[in-house]
């Protein structure tokens, strides 16, 4: 089975659960009267139409370029990933808001019954597709599978977080703490939340970091030190390289400086000197965009 099916089969076994949770969660924190709850359950609602957004763009980036689309659809995939993260990010600091509000209004009473079979039973789940889709990505390598994995181990923290949080309010409840019991629910969303928002942020900031084409240091290093090496070995004036990372491609531009008094050969010298800085660069395969041009003139190399 190749990569790419793969990658969409196991996208498609995490949206079927994701929404499964996703609807437990709006029944038992409606039962409940949670709106930690609710919150997972909203949370798993929308990671569930993120994946599903994936999916598409998986199929996109498995299938050929079109004459509109000639390099591909390598692009939108950090674009997706922005707007997955941004949207969770957005999610979690209005939860942390409203969780913070209900703590100042006084909290609320639960049905710690309904609480915390919910919270087990979506703890089992998590963990479940948390681990499927984490071994998956060892093989595949996608990074829209790698989103998937923080998703599921954001909700593996909210349920055992509820869990616990759940387990201790119903000890306290009809003892000399029960006082504290309606704090139990906004406290936990709160500091849940807060620990979250970094985790769909930082996605965000590598997606934008794509989208604007901002150079990979390691990439550059390998392509930079694999272009000099070849101007020490044949004997260039110099060169020049361009790297950018969007998406799962590398597009990598490298422009030899070629002597004005060097006499040329058979093209088929430029085309190994090619291969041989391929192959230095590593990584040879549909995902990698590499263009090798020689040049008398520095400034067809700008």
């Amino acid at each position: 089975m190749p990569p790419s099916a793969t990658e969409q089969s196991v996208l498609k076994r995490s949206i079927a659960a994701t929404v499964a949770i996703g609807l437990i969660g709006v029944v038992f924190g409606v039962l409940s009267g949670s709106a930690s709850i609710l919150f997972d359950g909203v949370f798993g609602g929308l990671d569930a139409s993120m994946t599903l957004l994936a999916l598409l763009v998986s199929r996109l980036i498995a299938g050929e370029a079109s004459r509109r689309f000639q390099m591909g659809f390598w692009h939108v995939e950090p674009l997706v990933l922005a707007v997955n993260g941004g949207l969770l990010t957005l999610l979690c600091v209005y939860a942390f808001l409203n969780a913070v509000g209900s703590l100042l209004s006084g909290g609320h009473e639960l049905a710690f019954d309904w609480a915390l079979a919910y919270a087990a039973l979506t703890l089992a789940i998590c963990l479940a597709l948390l681990v499927y889709v984490r071994r998956a990505n060892r093989t595949i390598g996608s990074a829209l599978l790698a989103l998937d994995v923080k998703s599921w181990l954001m909700s593996c923290l909210i349920s055992a977080a509820l869990l616990l949080a759940f387990l201790v309010a119903w000890a306290l409840e009809g003892g000399p703490y029960q006082a504290w019991t309606p704090y139990a629910d906004p406290a936990i969303l709160a500091v849940l939340t807060a620990l979250l928002i970094p985790v769909p942020a930082s996605t965000v900031v590598a997606a934008v970091k794509e989208i604007l084409l901002v150079a990979p240091a390691e990439l550059d290093v390998r392509v930079r030190t694999a272009a000099e090496a070849a101007v020490a070995k044949h004997g260039f004036d110099g060169c020049r390289t361009y790297v950018a990372k969007v998406g799962r491609s590398q597009v990598i531009e490298i422009y030899l400086i070629v002597p004005a008094d060097r006499v040329v050969g058979s093209i088929a010298t430029f085309d190994a000197v090619r291969e041989e800085i391929g192959a230095a660069i590593g990584g040879e395969g549909r995902d990698r965009w590499l263009t090798i041009a020689f040049t008398g003139d520095p400034k067809w190399a700008e």
